[in-house]
């Protein structure tokens, strides 16, 4: 993350609250390469952090007063620390009180109050996840003011449960997991039945670039549960239908789909065939790269996109010509669509001396296409979410 955003939001606190904030925790958004929709059918995933994130600044209060603002935009919601409850009109709040909600729960109703305040540099919207840095960021910020700690799975999955409970979204836990367990340099290798997650070391001639469609990116509207809800009803019906025990998604093979589709609920088995198909993209991928075949593992990119185009319709026409578009780019090895989707942005695997070259062609063209630019940068894998002050 841009160090200059740690320094703002520290000047912003300041001049806000008449103090300096006594503890700053860094969590960092996240890319995710291969494995999508894959978290909640106890799958596996390719992700990696990225150096885009939010800082989340605390202070003590000496009553029991918990004020959060949001530092971009400098409004500012007021609770009860030990009950709090959600704001009407801000639900940019439910991500962090659902985590002071979650901390209560664990540790019990704190003695005193607190300010705080979060800036970041993710774009809203992008499909980078900044819900899951805030909800990191904020976790290891007010347990850290309060005298308390959390291993870092558990702040993951209290980041996963303020935004399922508080803001209504049945995510998954790839977000936080991947927030938390990032390392630089790295690809984060995620087991969403054991809960195990992995570094796979990344070439270090090539990196990501994240194109910013600035398409819609709403999840709150239904369409991600929606989709839930087909996986696991999909999973019920080979649960009865196979000779092997299927508790999600990840029990079903490619073959085993193809043998039984015509006999399942045509949506459901649209759906999930995209997850099934994405457990077995992401385990040859971490092969792939082992192997330090890079072309083959962009291949895969291409073919997740393409899955998540037919299958789960979660693709939109303009990640769709960011991903076709660059798959003309010499230098691209592969590119899809990240996160959700039904919006936000593609992230493309490029040789990192082609970097600049490519992210101008594909910017250019998206323009020619869609009538207005398509923000494109480099992302590089960042270390995970920790207290960067004290």
């Amino acid at each position: 993350m841009n160090p200059q955003v740690q320094s703002d939001l520290e000047s912003k606190f300041r001049a806000l609250y008449g103090r300096a904030p006594t503890v700053v925790a860094r969590a960092p958004g996240r890319v995710e390469v291969l494995g999508n929709h894959t978290d909640y059918n106890e799958g596996y995933v390719l992700s990696a952090a990225i150096d885009l994130g939010t800082c989340f600044a605390v202070a003590p209060r000496e009553d029991g007063v918990a004020r959060v603002t949001a530092g971009d935009v400098m409004r500012t919601v007021e609770t009860s620390a030990a009950a709090p409850e959600k704001q009407p009109g801000e639900s940019w709040s439910d991500y962090v009180l659902g985590c002071l909600a979650g901390l209560n729960a664990r540790f019990g109703a704190p003695d005193r109050g607190f300010d705080a305040m979060f800036l970041g540099d993710i774009p809203l919207g992008s499909g980078l996840s900044s819900s899951a840095a805030l909800e990191c960021g904020a976790i290891l910020a007010l347990a850290k003011v309060r005298g308390v700690e959390l291993p870092p799975l558990d702040v993951a999955r209290m980041g996963q449960k303020a935004e399922n409970e508080w803001a209504g979204v049945k995510c998954g836990l790839l977000d936080q997991a991947s927030s938390v367990f990032g390392r630089e340099n790295h690809l984060v290798m995620s087991d969403f039945r054991t809960c195990e997650f992995k570094p796979v070391a990344f070439p270090d001639d090539v990196l990501f670039l994240v194109c910013n469609t600035h398409a819609r990116h709403a999840l709150v509207d239904g369409a991600y549960n929606e989709r839930r809800e087909c996986c696991e009803r999909a999973a019920r019906f080979f649960a009865a239908a196979l000779d092997h025990p299927v508790r999600a998604l990840r029990d079903v093979s490619w073959n085993e789909w193809l043998a039984h589709r015509d006999d399942m609920d045509e949506l459901a088995a649209k759906r999930s065939a995209h997850p099934i198909g994405e457990d077995e993209r992401v385990l040859s991928g971490v092969e792939l790269l082992r192997d330090g075949d890079v072309e083959s593992f962009g291949r895969l990119m291409f073919e997740s996109h393409e899955s998540s185009r037919e299958y789960f319709e979660n693709s939109c026409p303009e990640l769709d010509v960011v991903v076709e578009e660059a798959s003309k780019v010499p230098g691209v090895f592969g590119a899809r669509l990240s996160g959700g989707g039904f919006g936000g942005s593609a992230v493309a695997l490029v040789r990192r001396r082609d970097a600049e070259t490519a992210a101008a062609a594909i910017s250019s063209a998206y323009a020619r296409k869609c009538g207005s630019p398509c923000e494109v940068r480099a992302l590089l894998c960042s270390d995970g979410a920790r207290v960067v002050f004290p």
